[in-house]
């Protein structure tokens, strides 16, 4: 019996959480930080040596330092995430598997010819985003779906101001869709339903600056503003005890944070390029998830349910990367990366919508020069999430297995 009351009191005060993504959560939150062959194959770890046309995003001051025509890059990556077990402490009723799931994410970057000292570049990205999915009777009373699509598009311009110092800077363009559904039911036998949608245009800037006080020595800054996703949609929500199901227009507030990274590469011999990198993503924005609805829920579950604000209180969080590319100096250059990755959320805040825990990242890949104009690649990057037990309201026990696959392949094209 006090279990089946403790299981009552939880799917009572189930809590709403919309968040997230394009489809993976494989870096800390809902960021993902690989968006092409190279930042793929080296982990992330793609700031300061940016030698293709994804310096537009990665680092638009880079753009000074490409040799001077115009690039198009053309990326696909496949996105596998793992099933997550999580075994509840309490009872094995509550405990569950989650799907697996498989995405394909397009990429798109082109760099112009210089003008003057100036160039203009252009990135079409998924930044962000998340989805998650169980079916399993107590998770999925939280998160039977979550999924939350991010796709960026971002117009540069690069000022080379002498030879060993360019600026870069940008506008950002984010489009958010955003899917949320849950079902459950009390020991009592009394239903809740959840089923959400909304979307959301916003906007926000990116800079850059790199200096080469030395030939083969790069230093890089590069800061991505906060972008505060206002997803505006509609809600139905529905339970069988009493009257007052809610059809009407919902919204709800959630951050693309902010994300400063700090870099150095080196290139040894013309041929070994090494690159550190620190990142700082700034989570601490997320300090509760509060829903909106158009008029106020009258029904006493619906209300407790899926109108009480949800504490967070993420903290911000850090990246360390380190990477490697070789040119063989035959068209054929390889590449591999090493990542050590934060998540910002706190044990007691922890929910099924996104059971995040600290990863380690590894990475390898290679481009080929098939002739002057065109380049050809392909970069694999392992997430080994680790396991992460908690205790809250929500979740009261073990998530274990969480793991990503990312698979890039591309093309550049030189004009």
């Amino acid at each position: 019996m006090q279990k089946r009351g403790e299981m009552n009191k939880a799917l009572a005060v189930a809590g709403v959480l919309f968040l997230t993504a394009a489809g993976t959560a494989h870096g800390s939150g809902w960021r993902i930080p690989e968006q092409s062959i190279n930042s793929t194959a080296r982990s992330g770890a793609y700031v300061a040596y940016t030698p293709d046309a994804d310096a537009t995003y990665y680092n638009p001051a880079n753009m000074s330092w490409l040799e001077d025509t115009g690039f198009l890059e053309f990326n696909a990556t496949w996105i596998h995430l793992s099933a997550i077990d999580y075994t509840d402490s309490r009872s094995p009723l509550y405990s569950g598997t989650s799907e697996e799931e498989d995405f394909l994410l397009p990429t798109f970057f082109a760099v112009s010819p210089y003008y003057g000292n100036f160039r203009v570049g252009f990135s079409f990205t998924a930044p962000g985003g998340l989805s998650k999915k169980w079916n399993d009777p107590y998770p999925k009373t939280y998160a039977e779906e979550f999924t939350l699509k991010i796709f960026e598009a971002n117009p540069t311009v690069s000022y080379k101001i002498c030879d060993y110092f360019s600026l870069g800077l940008g506008v950002r363009a984010v489009y958010a869709d955003g899917k949320v559904s849950s079902a459950g039911m009390l020991s009592d036998g009394t239903t809740l339903s959840r089923s959400m949608e909304g979307d959301a245009w916003e906007s926000g800037f990116n800079v850059a600056m790199t200096a080469r006080p030395l030939e083969n020595l790069n230093l890089a800054v590069t800061y991505r503003s906060e972008v505060d996703l206002d997803i505006d949609g509609d809600a139905q929500l529905a339970t069988s005890m009493g009257p007052g199901a809610y059809n009407g227009g919902a919204d709800v507030s959630i951050p693309l944070p902010a994300v400063l990274a700090v870099a150095a590469s080196y290139t040894f011999f013309d041929q070994l390029t090494v690159e550190l990198e620190y990142d700082r993503t700034y989570w601490s924005d997320y300090e509760n998830l509060d829903f909106n609805y158009s008029t106020t829920l009258t029904n006493p579950v619906l209300y407790s349910a899926f109108d009480t604000p949800q504490t967070r209180e993420w903290s911000d969080t850090d990246s360390f990367r380190i990477s490697a590319e070789y040119d063989l100096q035959n068209g054929l250059t390889l590449m591999a990366g090493f990542a050590i990755d934060e998540n910002p959320a706190p044990d007691e805040h922890l929910g099924f919508e996104l059971p995040d825990s600290d990863a380690k990242l590894y990475s390898l890949g290679a481009r080929y020069q098939v002739n002057e104009s065109v380049e050809v690649g392909v970069a694999y990057l392992y997430d080994d999430k680790e396991s992460r037990t908690v205790s809250n309201r929500a979740a009261n026990g073990t998530f274990e297995d969480a793991a990503a696959h990312l698979f890039t392949v591309g093309l550049t094209w030189k004009l």
